[in-house]
């Protein structure tokens, strides 16, 4: 069979002829029709999970994939030969087998029958991305008419964010250039901030002066990325690249404290912030769960997530 695949460990990937893969009890070979391109898979091709996921090679890259059922597993019957499937191969130890190839070697729990509407393409875009979306709204737990930014909307996650969070009644920004913004208001963008056009927390800052509900962040690769000035107090983080740290959440002070917001701390009188700092004081402030005071010096800090009163919550959700 063709596939595109890695010959040797710090070798650049081929399209050759490899042998086709041989069905096992608990696997699906799926004639490929479509197969998906992810983010991960150049990260894969050039080495980047060598040292968190032992690599078996030749290794063909993918992860995504829609076809036909060729052969299936004596442990198999869910699905069957002929079926019309989409699948997802797994980030398993050893990486060997990828799906851009003419036949891929699927795990069955990883592959569905594919619905007759639902093209080979379309369905082949579908398992990481969406996966992905799926968990980060999760992670979000939207309440219908809260504010949600998705900083990189227009990525294959990030489009699956929208959607899926407009459907749960969010309002949602989505960041994107002018020629994005049609494709993301029909996906259930009710704002597009123009990243290219100036600061996103500045832009969002003006349409929502007390700030965002939730930060959805898929692209920042530093904490400076990231547009953290435009969330609320008590509002949520979700980070799919681990940016922002736990270690800037931690440190990030409150809303009415950060540098450029108007009025600073104000509106708490006399120039005091709660519990008495002076304003731009640069640590996160929340109640005790059990009633006692801060330690001395200065604020608690944290970055897990809580049930009752929050400051900003840190949710990794790893794709």
């Amino acid at each position: 069979m063709r596939a595109v695949h890695v010959p040797e460990a710090n070798q650049p990937a081929v399209l050759a002829d490899l042998p086709a893969p041989d069905v096992s009890n608990d696997t699906v070979l799926v004639r490929v029709r479509a197969a998906g391109l992810n983010a991960i898979d150049n990260v894969i091709a050039a080495g980047g999970m060598a040292e968190m996921v032992p690599h078996e090679y030749p290794l063909t890259l993918g992860r995504d994939a829609a076809g036909v059922v060729e052969a299936v597993g004596t442990a198999v019957d869910h699905v069957g030969v002929g079926d019309r499937v989409v699948g997802h191969m797994l980030m398993s130890a050893p990486l060997r087998q990828g799906t851009l190839a003419d036949l891929a070697l699927l795990p069955a729990a990883a592959v569905v029958r594919l619905p007759d509407e639902v093209d080979f393409t379309t369905a082949a875009a579908l398992p990481l991305a969406g996966a992905a979306a799926h968990a980060v709204v999760e992670a979000v737990k939207p309440l219908p008419g809260q504010v949600v930014l998705v900083n990189g909307a227009t990525g294959g996650v990030g489009g699956f964010v929208v959607q899926l969070l407009a459907s749960c009644g969010a309002t949602v920004i989505a960041t994107g250039t002018p020629a994005d913004a049609d494709r993301l208001r029909a996906q259930g963008a009710a704002e597009v901030v123009d990243y290219t056009a100036g600061p996103i927390a500045t832009q969002v800052g003006e349409l929502h002066p007390g700030g965002v509900d939730a930060l959805v962040e898929l692209v920042a690769q530093t904490p400076q990325q990231s547009p953290l000035e435009a969330v609320r107090e008590s509002g949520t983080v979700i980070t799919s690249t681990g940016q922002p740290d736990a270690d800037t959440l931690n440190a990030w002070p409150e809303r009415h404290d950060r540098p450029g917001n108007p009025g600073g701390g104000r509106d708490r009188g006399a120039g005091q912030c709660r519990r008495g700092r002076r304003p731009h004081c640069r640590c996160a402030h929340y109640p005790s769960a059990r009633g006692g005071p801060p330690r001395a010096g200065h604020h608690r800090r944290r970055s897990g997530p809580r049930q009752d009163r929050r400051h900003h919550i840190r949710l990794t959700v790893n794709i």
